[in-house]
């Protein structure tokens, strides 16, 4: 296990009951190609651009640049993105960004998967991986999750884990040129420590 920090880390692997987290390398660009292209029309409309924008390019050199920039934000300490691994098929990604120091300590949780793979836990498995990592090794007090009302698949991840809604933010994220109402979602640390048991014994068969 890592231990508590707020230096930057190594390479970090987080490893649940079913799922894997770990850095993308530049290797692995053939399997999230793959899932990218089957999955396009179901993960596009929900990511970040302005209008008239085009979806991120999914080459290989950009995707190598991606890494490097989730290096680099590794290293600053500011992020940290993982591929989610099931039986070492890449899956979908997870992301713990724009972390925040000083009176804050606070991050953001953002994730997508395989559309083959949805419905059977494995990404609330793998917010909890984030959460503990979140909490328990680099020690922020709060994390948010911000959620499109009408993305029923994204939000049931965070109804299966039971994590408290604020609200709704007006025309918070801009997307496809829309500036889209998203909902609020955050956790803080007390209440991870007063759910911890729960949620490591449910989704990571872990005792407490």
């Amino acid at each position: 296990m890592v231990s508590r920090t707020h230096a930057p880390l190594q390479a970090v692997e987080l490893v649940g009951a079913r799922v894997r987290l770990r850095t993308l390398t530049e290797s692995d660009y053939a399997a999230w190609f793959e899932v990218r292209r089957r999955c396009r029309e179901w993960l596009v409309p929900w990511e970040p651009r302005p209008a008239g924008a085009p979806p991120a390019p999914e080459d290989a050199a950009s995707f190598g640049v991606r890494c490097g920039m989730r290096e680099r934000e590794r290293q600053l300490g500011t992020g940290y993105g993982f591929g989610i691994f099931v039986d070492e098929r890449f899956g979908g990604e997870i992301t713990l960004s724009s972390i925040q120091r000083g009176p804050f300590q606070a991050a953001f949780i953002g994730y997508w998967v395989d559309r083959q793979l949805a419905g059977q836990g494995l990404v609330p498995e793998a917010v909890v991986l984030v959460l503990q990592f979140a909490f328990e090794v680099l020690l922020l007090h709060r994390v948010e999750i911000a959620i499109v009302p009408r993305n029923h698949a994204s939000r049931r991840v965070v109804e299966k884990l039971g994590i408290r809604s604020e609200g709704v933010a007006v025309g918070y994220l801009e997307i496809d040129g829309v500036w889209e109402d998203h909902v609020r979602y955050a956790m803080t640390s007390e209440e991870w420590q007063a759910r911890r048991g729960a949620l490591l014994g449910q989704w990571l068969h872990r005792p407490a």
